[in-house]
């Protein structure tokens, strides 16, 4: 029996191995249309640990970072983005393709817990489609792309703008976060938002509210930054923060086409008579020699100037050591005489250790004469004998 169970634990092992190695995802979508696919953590934690709430009873949550590129490629499409706020978060792939094709997007998922990584593929088909014919562009301030693409809040933003559409058949066509069209990046206080520009798309033309947009009124109101006005009976957002800036809202009708631009006339490449070349004359002479002097003599003379100056400062405003000494103090002076000489006397004793210990060392000494005192006789005797110093006059009593 224990046989048994070992077996099937295997077999589960070997199978959850196989089935996380090869993980594909398949996906077909319109072009035109906006793609959005939710990168569950819980799928990759299940791929991370398969067995651990079978036998063990605990599952965990880790943290996760997602990592997606195209196949080949380094990055991704550049019709496809990828947003992930916090590893604590789901990740989400979103954009709108622009031609038919197929594209693979490896996804690796990066567990911060455990380090280890798992890798899903996912392969989207873009079929064609025709493209819907009016559409138009608004601005929600208080939204984020990372908010927006979950499908529930999409039916609610939709919802509203079928009520300001008059219409329900709206597809939304595309979301772009503000940052990606040069927005501002909002401070990290509660009640600041990125903002999220959504595009939708209908086989009908536009409500009268939505044509209010075109007119010279809303245009100038919009342009001098005044505060616009919702026009009457056109505000439809039944939630706060699906509420769209005005001035902002852009219409397309894709039923009218630009003409094309006109072709350019070719000639015949000759020039016609009485039509000859005339080539241009010479520029007058110019005479050089003031802008010589301005760039040249003037920066030369002033450098001349400023090292005289210098030479000057450094060697003609020096005081000799004779001048000095002259104006130096007495004691001063016998008190930095004496300092060189015990720093001398140091340095020619630091070549011989054997040498006699240096007389600033000794109990009592007179620096000048070099006499010693008997270790014998009393502390009074003075440091230095005031009938044989010469600068005796010039201490202070």
């Amino acid at each position: 029996m224990a046989g048994f169970g070992s077996w099937i634990f295997f077999s589960t092992v070997v199978a959850a191995s196989l089935f996380g190695a090869s993980a594909e995802i398949k996906v077909t979508i319109p072009v035109g249309r906006l793609f959005t696919y939710e990168l569950m953590r819980e799928t990759f934690q299940n791929d991370f640990e398969p067995l651990l709430k079978l036998y063990t009873g605990q599952l965990y949550d880790d943290p996760m970072i997602f990592k997606c590129n195209k196949q080949g490629f380094p990055d991704l499409p550049e019709w496809l983005r990828l947003v992930q706020r916090h590893p604590l978060d789901n990740g989400f792939l979103y954009g709108m393709p622009t031609s038919p094709g197929k594209t693979t997007i490896e996804i690796y998922a990066i567990n911060k817990r455990s380090y280890d990584t798992a890798r899903h593929t996912l392969v989207i088909k873009a079929v064609a489609e025709k493209m819907l014919p009016y559409q138009a562009e608004f601005f929600i301030p208080l939204r984020e792309v990372e908010k927006v693409l979950p499908s529930s809040v999409q039916d609610e933003i939709k919802q509203d703008l079928q009520k300001l559409w008059s219409t329900n058949a709206l597809e939304i066509v595309n979301i772009t976060n503000a940052l990606d069209r040069g927005g501002r990046v909002p401070l990290p206080l509660a009640g600041h938002f990125e903002g999220v520009y959504v595009k939708v798309g209908s086989e009908r033309y536009f409500s009268k509210c939505l044509q209010r947009v075109l007119t010279v009124e809303h245009q100038k109101q919009c342009k001098a930054e005044a505060k616009v006005k919702v026009p009457g009976g056109c505000s439809f957002c039944n939630i706060p923060s699906n509420c769209i800036t005005w001035c902002k809202t852009a219409l397309f009708d894709l039923t009218k086409k630009e003409p094309a631009p006109p072709a350019p006339t070719v000639g015949s490449g000759i020039l016609e008579a009485g039509e000859g070349f005339d080539p241009p004359e010479s520029p007058p002479s110019r005479d050089f020699f003031p802008d010589y002097i301005v760039t040249v003599i003037v920066p030369l003379i002033l450098t001349i100037v400023l090292c005289l100056l210098l030479v000057y400062i450094m060697f003609g405003r020096r005081e000799g050591v004779a001048k000095r000494n002259a104006r130096t103090n007495n004691i001063q002076l016998y008190h930095h005489h004496t300092i060189h000489g015990n720093a001398e006397e140091l340095r020619s004793m630091a070549a011989n250790r054997s040498a006699s210990p240096p007389l600033s060392t000794l109990p009592m000494f007179n620096s000048r004469t070099g006499e010693r005192a008997s270790p014998l006789q009393s502390d009074s005797i003075p440091l230095i004998m005031a009938q044989q110093d010469p600068y005796s006059d010039t201490l202070p009593r």
